[in-house]
C-alpha cells in the first residue's frame, strides 16, 4: 500500500523533513518561490497533507480539487493566510506553530523599538557615507527607552514576553487587550491595562502585536497617529494591514511621531513606496522569529502536527496546535 503524500511548499532543516519521510512520500520544494493560485491549486491536488508558509493563501479555491488533502500545517503562529472555515467544511485539519517562537519575537520587537529611538538606521547608512566628520554634538538625538512608557497592542503571550524585559529597562508598562489579563498575569509583567485612548497619547513607544482579523485591520491609522506624543516612536511585529501604512508614512514624513519600525507591511513582499524614502523607519522583511533554534522548532512543530495527524509520533491523533479540532471529532 502507498504511503500518503505531503508537500512542503518551502526548504527547511533536511534533518527535520527526514523524519516524515518514514511515514510519507515527501515532495519538499528546493527553493523558494512564490506560487500562483493555480500552482498551489496544482500542488495541492494529490497531496494528502500540506506543510505550508504564510506566503501561501489556502482557501476554496486552492482546495477545490485536493480531493485527498488532509491535513494543511502553517510555518507560523499566525494564519490568516488559511481559510479556516473552508478547511473545516471540506474536512481538512489546520494547525500554527504558536509559543516556540514568543521569546525570539520578543527580542526582536526590543531590537526594533531601541533601532527607532535612537536612529540605528539612519547613523549607520550616514557613516557608510563617509560622514563622520561634521557631527554635532546636538546631532543624532534620539529617544532613551530606559524609564520611559511601553505601550503595546495585544497582551497574548508574546506581549507579555516583550513586557517582562522591561523591568531591565525600568520602563513603564502599559496595555490594552481585546480582554483584561487576570491580575496574576498583570503582575507578572508588572503591566497595567488602560483603554486604547490612553495607550495612544501616554505610550513613549508603541509595540504592535495583535492578531490580524477584520476587526484589527487598520487599529493604528491616520487618527490613532494624531493621538500619539510627537516623541513616540511604532513597532509592528504583528502583521501587515493593523497598520495603515500609507498613513504612517505620512505621519513620519510630517513629523506627527518621530519614527517608526516595520517587520510587517500591507501586501508584502511588496512595500508602499513612500515608506523606502524615509530615513526615520527601520525596515525588515518579516524575519521577527528567525533565530536558528526557533525556526527549527517552528519547524519541528509543524513536522510533529502533520505526523500525528496520520496517528505517528508522540501525539499520535491529536495534534498539539490544530486549530480546528471538530474536524478530527467528526472523523472519528
Amino acid at each position: 500500500m502507498s504511503k500518503p503524500r505531503v508537500w512542503v511548499s518551502r526548504p527547511f532543516f533536511p534533518d527535520i523533513v527526514d523524519r516524515l519521510r518514514p511515514f510519507f512520500e515527501v515532495d519538499a520544494e528546493s527553493e523558494e518561490q512564490r506560487f500562483s493560485s493555480a500552482d498551489l491549486a496544482t500542488r495541492l491536488a494529490d497531496a494528502d497533507a500540506a506543510i505550508v508558509g504564510l506566503a501561501e493563501r489556502i482557501d476554496v479555491a486552492a482546495i477545490r480539487q485536493a480531493k485527498r488533502l488532509r491535513f494543511v500545517a502553517n510555518l507560523g503562529v499566525g494564519y490568516n493566510n488559511l481559510d479556516i472555515e473552508a478547511l473545516s467544511a471540506a474536512g481538512i485539519g489546520a494547525s500554527n506553530t504558536p509559543d516556540v517562537l514568543n521569546e525570539t519575537v520578543a527580542d526582536y520587537a526590543w531590537a526594533l523599538m531601541l533601532a527607532a529611538a535612537r536612529r540605528v538606521g539612519e547613523a549607520e547608512r550616514w557613516l557608510r557615507a563617509g560622514q563622520w566628520h561634521g557631527s554635532r554634538f546636538e546631532g543624532w538625538l534620539g529617544t532613551d527607552v530606559h524609564g520611559k512608557t511601553i505601550g503595546i497592542l495585544g497582551m497574548g503571550r508574546i506581549g507579555q514576553a516583550i513586557a517582562r524585559r522591561a523591568a531591565g529597562f525600568r520602563a513603564r508598562v502599559i496595555y490594552h487587550n481585546r480582554s483584561r489579563l487576570p491580575a496574576a498575569v498583570e503582575q507578572a509583567c508588572a503591566a497595567t491595562y488602560v483603554d486604547k485612548a490612553q495607550l495612544l497619547t501616554e505610550a513613549d513607544h508603541l509595540i504592535l502585536v495583535v492578531p490580524y482579523t477584520p476587526e484589527s485591520h487598520h487599529a493604528i491609522g491616520e487618527a490613532e497617529l494624531q493621538a500619539m506624543k510627537r516623541s513616540a516612536t511604532l513597532v509592528n511585529v504583528a502583521r501587515g494591514g493593523v497598520v495603515d501604512d500609507v498613513a504612517l508614512a505620512r505621519a513620519l514624513a510630517r513629523g506627527t511621531i518621530a519614527a517608526a519600525a516595520l517587520d510587517v507591511f500591507e501586501g508584502e513582499p511588496a512595500l508602499h513606496p513612500s515608506l523606502l524614502a524615509l530615513d526615520n523607519i527601520v525596515l525588515s522583511p518579516h524575519i521577527a522569529s528567525a533565530s536558528r533554534d526557533t525556526r527549527r522548532d517552528m519547524a519541528a512543530l509543524a513536522v510533529d502536527n502533520v505526523l500525528a495527524a496520520f496517528g505517528h509520533g508522540p501525539h499520535a491523533g491529536r495534534p498539539p496546535t490544530i486549530l480546528n479540532p471538530g474536524v478530527l471529532a467528526d472523523a472519528s
